[in-house]
């Protein structure tokens, strides 16, 4: 188990990183917190005795859905949002700093983490008599016998998101140019 005061840093590093998605003015800007909103997430599956599942986090979401997500980014050009808030340019530094200060946190608390002991890698615990196979092999077995509809499902809406954002921005641009 992992101790409160690591518990509370990196808590308090997902919650930030959360917030600076949410409250960027730049596109590519969201999906980098949304990056470190992810690792975070995958540390606190490492100190609950989940390595897979934190791995999956890591490859899965930070890996391929966000660098789908720059890509559509980048294909429409949509890197800033245009809002009134725009004139003013205080927070650009802000944005630079708390992402410094978030991944110094990050890395500090990784490191204690791991020097101290505190997450577990050797897998399952099954001290109190869990006969849960974790390994990768069963994962995968339910994943594809049980939930291979939902699983499916979100591969297609994941699909179909994209494929709505390139043709509403196509649309866009096309009635902007003939305007």
């Amino acid at each position: 188990m992992i101790h409160p005061i690591p518990f509370l840093l990196l808590a308090a590093v997902a919650v930030a990183a959360a917030l600076g998605m949410l409250l960027s003015h730049n596109a590519v800007h969201s999906a980098l917190y949304l990056v470190l909103n992810f690792i975070t997430v995958a540390i606190f599956y490492l100190a609950l005795n989940a390595p897979f599942i934190a791995m999956v986090q890591v490859t899965v979401y930070a890996g391929a859905i966000v660098v789908l997500f720059l890509f559509v980014i980048m294909l429409l050009g949509a890197e800033r949002l245009r809002s009134p808030v725009d004139e003013v340019r205080g927070p650009e530094r802000f944005h630079r700093y708390a992402a410094i200060l978030l991944a110094l946190v990050l890395v500090g608390v990784v490191a204690y983490l791991l020097f101290q002991g505190g997450l577990d890698m050797t897998g399952v615990d099954t001290t109190a008599g869990a006969t849960l196979d974790a390994s990768p092999q069963a994962l995968g077995m339910a994943l594809f016998q049980s939930y291979v509809f939902p699983f499916q499902v979100t591969g297609v809406l994941l699909l179909a998101a994209i494929a709505g954002v390139v043709i509403f921005g196509h649309t866009k641009r096309q009635g902007e140019d003939n305007a």
